[in-house]
């Protein structure tokens, strides 16, 4: 009889090993999808994770977009990653970075078509702020009422869509767009533009920011005593009440510091690659991020790594599906796996298998 034994403490060894071991599952299942579809599975496989790297008829524009699709995914995770170490759910990041992108537009278009310097700087305050305050709904509905934050912060993210779809249309609506919905395309307007910092590598202030974060992230958790609060909280959180930790501020700075950095994603984002708010301008960074968290193990340099890889799985995703006709659908459904093996071999990490009668006390 095979059973499970709980460990008396996590096992070291198998929290850095999930994460490999679950990529190399979800390549295996993954090719068993690919081929009930009718694709090689191993050329699939190679499609997605080797040819946008080192295929030289590819590779000249998919290296330059991994650090593009990178940025706001690692950006937003970092957010996440805090909250979730002290047991804050956020789920609504999608909506932060919704909001970010929207109230950061709207503050550069307030001023179109000033070419001050001061203009974009005023749209990266502007975008962090609007991802803050749509985190703080959660925050003081939980800290006034004890509301579940997963509800809530999800829900919102509907409200977002909605309020992204109404200005697309309405209030942010190009005046010189003929009617179609969607904003000036800030990449004409280069006071708004977030330009590539170096050509032809992808770098542009997103990527910085991102990269910044990590940094920060890793100081705070590791070095500073609001990183060491944060981290009782989750681990212990009767120890955190007693220490003096305010379970309330904990939450306000753990749903603050998601808001701002999704809502710069978002900024940057609209600002850089997608150019104008539109109504399909939220590409699913904001749930992608919770994936990229746990799989980098909620630790900075871990979510670096592995907001890499799954900006790898989107560009190679679509290579594929120029490539090989692979539906869209299997590409998520490819990505959602990583999430679904990292959970399940997770097991492992406070418990071991056990074989023969479980002892009766």
């Amino acid at each position: 009889m095979i059973r499970l034994e709980k460990r008396p403490q996590p096992s070291r060894g198998w929290t850095l090993a999930t994460p490999v071991l679950a990529v190399i599952a979800t390549m295996a299942a993954g090719g068993i999808l690919f081929a009930f579809l009718g694709a090689d599975p191993l050329v699939a496989i190679r499609t997605i994770f080797w040819d946008p790297l080192f295929n030289p008829q590819f590779a000249g524009f998919t290296r330059p977009q991994l650090l593009v699709k990178a940025g706001p995914l690692i950006l937003i995770a970092i957010g996440l990653s805090i909250g979730f170490r002290a047991g804050i759910w956020n789920i609504g990041a999608e909506g932060q970075y919704i909001m970010g992108a929207v109230c950061g537009a709207a503050a550069g278009l307030a001023v179109y078509p000033s070419d001050s310097a001061l203009v974009f700087p005023l749209m990266i305050l502007a975008g962090a702020l609007g991802g803050w305050a749509w985190a703080m709904i959660p925050a003081v509905l939980k800290v006034r009422f004890g509301t579940n934050e997963i509800l809530v912060s999800l829900m919102l993210v509907y409200v977002a869509e909605n309020i992204l779809a109404s200005v697309s249309s309405g209030l942010l609506r190009n005046p010189e767009g003929r009617g179609f919905p969607g904003s000036r395309n800030f990449r004409n307007w280069e006071a708004a533009h977030n330009a590539e910092l170096i050509p032809g590598t992808g770098m542009h202030w997103g990527v910085v920011a991102a990269f910044i974060a990590v940094i920060l992230a890793y100081v705070l958790m590791a070095r500073h005593i609001q990183g060491f609060n944060i981290r009782l909280t989750g681990e212990a959180p009767r120890a955190a009440r007693f220490a003096g930790v305010s379970p309330a501020r904990i939450v306000l700075v753990c749903l603050g510091t998601a808001g701002v950095l999704a809502g710069l994603a978002g900024l940057f984002e609209v600002t850089g690659p997608a150019g104008q708010i539109s109504i399909d301008f939220n590409s699913g960074y904001g749930f992608t991020a919770i994936i990229v968290a746990f799989l980098g193990r909620l630790h900075p340099v871990g979510i670096l790594l592995a907001g890499l890889l799954m900006a790898l799985t989107y560009i190679g995703g679509e290579l594929a599906q120029l490539m090989l006709g692979l539906p869209g659908a299997s590409i998520q459904l490819f990505q959602g796996m990583l999430l679904f093996f990292l959970l399940a071999m997770d097991v492992f990490t406070n418990y071991r298998l056990r074989l023969g009668r479980a002892e009766v006390a």
